[in-house]
């Protein structure tokens, strides 16, 4: 009968784990936020419709362009021509993670039904509660948030 003593043991799990472990423990979060096993951009919304209709359209994969490692949907070849001339324009701030957060220091999704244009800038929230919040001071949240991005998602 073999036995296998208790030390062999922990060194051949930690040489296993570790390359697994690692990775994990370094990863950063994506420039853009895309949600969990999905590459789109303001959840396959139009950006650019936020300044031309004033509200959240959803896009077509027929009108697609990648900027920044996701993928951005457009209602029309319009707005995609637009979008593609000049992304940093239209794309929301934060890569369109939650603008409260990221002034908080940290990250959470945004919900392309809370939005807000300030100063020719497109802002995300999490929620209407959280937006509500955020709006209670722009100008010193966004001055926050500023000063955090990019550090939040490293």
């Amino acid at each position: 009968m073999r036995t296998l003593h208790l030390g062999a043991l922990l060194a051949a799990t930690l040489v296993v784990s570790a390359p697994v472990a690692l990775p994990v423990a370094l990863a950063a979060e994506p420039p853009v936020y895309t949600g969990f096993l999905s590459s789109l951009a303001v959840n396959g919304h139009d950006p650019v419709a936020y300044f031309t209709d004033g509200k959240p359209v959803e896009g077509s994969p027929k009108f697609e362009s990648r900027y920044k490692d996701a993928t951005w949907r457009f209602a029309s070849a319009a707005n995609k021509a637009a979008f593609d001339a000049d992304p940093a324009k239209y794309a929301p701030q934060y890569g369109g993670y939650c603008a409260w957060a990221v002034s908080q220091g940290y990250t959470a999704k945004g919900d392309p039904a809370n939005w807000r244009i300030v100063d020719g800038r497109l802002y995300l929230n999490y929620n209407t509660e959280v937006q509500q919040t955020w709006e209670k001071d722009i100008p010193g949240n966004i001055s926050k948030a500023d000063g955090n991005w990019p550090k939040v998602i490293r």
